[in-house]
């Protein structure tokens, strides 16, 4: 797995003014709309949720805001896959940046966790899914994301959070347009899983 460059936070959220040797004071100006200007989603105030998409190898992910005020959450989700270094690699490839929650509102990305094309592959029990990359996220099991036993992982790849869950479907590459969200109860024995 390729590893994904930390988090980094932007340089300035607002443009400061300063003096030419005029004694004047400096002046402060900030977008009042922009996403850099509202705080980073609480982990506590999010819900995150994975299930299995019905393309093979895909999970659909969301980002729910439960908080009373819009918060930012980074806008390439941070997955990662068991004990495996690294995390899903954003397609297209993007750097990390703002992106705004309302208050109720909710985002979602595709990822596709194995290339059925690749030679090889790993296996893990579980995958983890966070907001932000601040976020420890939450673990979900193969079984919770509709894998029978283990997840297979190769280059995995994850969109960019998306208004719909539509639109992150569409834009997994290769993928076209994937079909409606099939979710799995942990109650589901190992071999209805597997159809």
């Amino acid at each position: 797995m390729r590893i994904r460059p930390a988090l980094v936070a932007p340089a300035a959220t607002a443009l400061v003014l300063l003096p030419v040797a005029t004694g004047a004071s400096a002046a402060v100006a900030a977008p009042a709309a922009s996403p850099a200007a509202v705080a980073v989603c609480r982990e506590d105030a999010v819900r995150v949720t994975a299930a299995r998409a019905a393309t093979a190898h895909v999970v659909r992910i969301s980002v729910t805001n439960n908080g009373g005020a819009a918060c930012v959450v980074d806008r390439i989700p941070t997955v990662t896959f068991g004990d495996l270094d690294g995390t899903a690699q954003p397609v297209p490839p993007a750097s990390s940046a703002p992106y705004r929650l309302p208050t109720g509102g909710s985002a979602y990305a595709a990822v596709r966790t194995f290339d059925p094309a690749a030679g090889e592959s790993r296996t893990v029990a579980y995958l983890t899914v966070a907001g932000d990359p601040s976020h420890h996220g939450t673990r979900f099991g193969a079984a919770a994301v509709g894998s029978s036993g283990t997840i297979r992982v190769w280059e995995p790849v994850t969109t960019l959070w998306q208004p719909t869950a539509a639109k992150a479907d569409a834009a997994l590459p290769g993928q076209g347009r994937l079909s409606a969200t099939v979710s799995f109860a942990t109650s589901v024995s190992p071999d209805q899983q597997s159809r």
